[in-house]
């Protein structure tokens, strides 16, 4: 049985990976940080639909000293990492505090390479090990009044591709999901008028559903993915590109 380890899985994009690798046959180490009474929900539905399959809640808020302990402590074996976990600030950089840069970095970048740090082991006794970041398209077009959130989507972007030559001959893949706009509660900061907006340059007409972005992760996870590592794959539905 193959295990995926997702972080972020009670936002919308996460939960609909855990869904979709539950539906496929994957056990599922389910992390979070504040929604406990979303996951239980989500483990729910899996027990009952797939009684065959693990599911463990991990909870660990990435800003916590120990949140790399209580990650890993609860590993013992793994097939794929996905980091979905997320979060980003709609202001000019001039605005953000030093704690706002450090929540950005944190959650992003720092806290998942020391993730991978402590599960290279596991990864690569898999031996067809995967790993995929839920990135961004800012990461390449940027975007102003989200700078830093643009600054470590490109970070992770670059982070893909230096990783992937490091743990290659291990059997391990290392990739990249970018998504462009997508329908999740990260965007229902925006009023109506503003994604109406964002919709209409969008050349296929229409935001993102979380499933069209797990269908690519999905596709990163598979054994005949192996030749595919160091990419970003871009999912916009042809905006900024």
């Amino acid at each position: 049985m193959k295990w995926a380890l997702i972080l972020g899985s009670s936002g919308d994009i996460g939960r609909q990976i855990a869904r979709d690798l539950a539906q496929q046959g994957w056990s599922l180490y389910l992390h979070y940080a504040h929604q406990q009474e979303r996951i239980e929900k989500l483990i729910g539905e899996f027990q009952s639909k797939f009684p065959r399959q693990d599911f463990i809640p991990i909870q660990s808020d990435f800003m916590a000293a120990d949140c790399v302990d209580r990650i890993v402590n609860s590993i013992f074996g793994v097939d794929a990492v996905i980091f979905a976990q997320g979060i980003t600030h709609f202001k000019f950089l001039h605005d953000f505090t030093e704690n706002e840069l450090d929540e950005i970095l944190r959650m992003q970048l720092k806290v998942p390479m020391m993730i991978l740090q402590r599960l290279e082991d596991k990864l690569a006794r898999a031996q067809a090990g995967r790993v995929v970041f839920i990135s961004s398209v800012y990461g390449k077009s940027g975007s102003a009044m989200e700078t830093p959130y643009s600054a470590v989507k490109g970070a992770i972007n670059t982070f893909v591709k230096a990783y992937s030559k490091e743990v290659a001959s291990m059997e391990i893949t290392v990739n990249a999901v970018a998504p462009g706009a997508v329908n999740t509660q990260m965007n229902q900061m925006f009023d109506a008028e503003t994604l109406a907006t964002v919709r209409d340059e969008i050349p296929v007409g229409h935001l993102a559903d979380p499933a069209e972005i797990s269908y690519w992760v999905r596709v990163l996870l598979a054994p005949e993915a192996g030749y595919m590592t160091g990419q970003t794959l871009y999912v916009t539905g042809g905006w900024l590109e």
